[in-house]
């Protein structure tokens, strides 16, 4: 192979000669994932020669995950046939809103998408304690501008010209706190806050993290078709959280390559609601009934992992962000002109006779390209029972958000 320059990728000056990433691994010494289906195009970085290189001294990247990154960054390069280029720098060209950026996933998540090369603006909303986020986040030299905005007032310019508007807004279930508690009071915050986008940017990507999202989702819905701004391909639930635990989770029991796992996960985001299905995983791997058991359940319940290992202190903060910030990059790409992006998440769908459904989803420029019926089909009878068994349960809840706005009428 002929000699070629060391490439450093980790998130840096603009001005380096070299293109730095740190986002979206899925390896615990990376920290950074390239493979086929989620390969951030615009963090390309190609010598002349086609080649790429690790630096030795570089203490973020094992050698195992570096031969990695070697191996999937030409694989994606040749396969998009990349002429011989220099060092391109990214072209940041995207606009992003986080609408809750001060709360314990906003903040985190900020951080993420300040650190992706795609992003030129990035709008932090909140309704109290945001000036210090942008503040403290607007001194990293990555390319886009950061700017707060507080309170109600403030929300309409918040949203103006955005692409990708992503909901983090909300409270966590605290003790003492019902499920409908919970329910009335996050459900009329992502109903303002989704009026204000059909009024302000109806075209983006609309992204719903606050829970619970098998109901905020189709709230989100109903508030858009109310509004005559409705695109079915724009709004998502983010389940990715679900995915990465899932891919985490087996990785850990089968002892493989986190880089290389991927584990669809269908159904809803809560509970029994959410469906891993094993026998899908890439690579194929064998499971025993008793593991499929174990993992199904350790994935469902794997939110209650981290609230009783906090001590009540909080939840799943930092993983949420993380699965998100994964999504807004995909979403990013996808936006960007990449047509091999693939995540899962909660859509509208007619995969079967529920109006929404959380599956692996194509995405392109204009939203959701194609839904992914294939991962649903020659379950096993125990991934049968579970999809059939989830329905009951994620029926009600949507429909419990529907009959939310029927007491809520939205604002003209």
């Amino acid at each position: 192979m002929a000699a070629t320059s060391a490439t450093t990728f980790s998130i840096g000056s603009n001005t380096s000669a070299s293109i730095k990433v740190g986002l979206l691994s899925q390896s615990k010494a990376s920290c950074v994932k390239f493979t086929s289906k989620n390969y951030p195009r615009s963090f390309s970085a190609l010598k002349a020669t086609n080649s790429v290189s690790c630096e030795s001294e570089s203490s973020f990247l094992s050698s195992e995950s570096c031969a990695a990154l070697k191996h999937s960054y030409i694989t994606k390069a040749r396969k998009h046939n990349l002429r011989s280029y220099g060092y391109v720098q990214p072209q940041a060209s995207y606009k992003v809103a986080i609408l809750g950026a001060a709360g314990g996933i906003g903040q985190p998540l900020a951080l993420l998408i300040k650190m992706s090369p795609l992003v030129s603006e990035l709008n932090l909303y909140d309704i109290a304690n945001v000036k210090g986020v942008a503040a403290d986040l607007s001194h990293c030299n990555t390319p886009s501008k950061v700017s707060e905005f507080t309170g109600t007032s403030e929300l309409a310019d918040s949203l103006k010209g955005v692409n990708v508007v992503v909901i983090p807004a909300g409270v966590p279930r605290k003790p003492g706190m019902t499920r409908d508690d919970l329910f009335n009071i996050n459900a009329n915050i992502v109903k303002t806050l989704v009026e204000a986008v059909a009024d302000n940017c109806p075209d983006a990507f609309i992204h719903i993290i606050s829970n619970p999202v098998n109901s905020t989702v189709p709230i989100a819905a109903e508030v858009l078709k109310q509004k005559g701004v409705y695109d079915p391909k724009k709004l998502f639930g983010v389940t990715t959280l679900d995915v990465v635990r899932a891919n985490t989770f087996v990785a850990q029991m089968k002892n493989l390559k986190l880089i290389d796992v991927d584990v669809p996960v269908v159904g809803g985001h809560a509970g029994i609601t959410i469906l891993p299905l094993l026998t899908k995983t890439k690579p194929s791997v064998t499971f025993t009934d008793e593991e499929v058991q174990e993992l199904t359940v350790r994935i469902q319940n794997a939110g209650t992992e981290v609230v009783e290992a906090k001590a009540g202190a909080g939840s799943a903060t930092l993983s949420m962000a993380y699965a998100a910030a994964r999504f807004v990059e995909s979403s990013l790409r996808a936006l960007d002109g990449d047509s091999d992006v693939y995540e899962c998440c909660y859509v509208q769908s007619d995969l079967n006779d529920l109006p929404f459904f959380a599956s692996r989803v194509k995405l392109g420029k204009n939203g959701v390209e194609a839904l992914i019926s294939s991962d649903l089909q020659g379950l096993t009878e125990y991934e049968q029972k579970a999809l059939e068994a989830l329905k009951p349960e994620l029926k009600a809840s949507i429909e419990k958000g529907l009959s939310f706005l029927q007491k809520q009428p939205v604002s003209a």
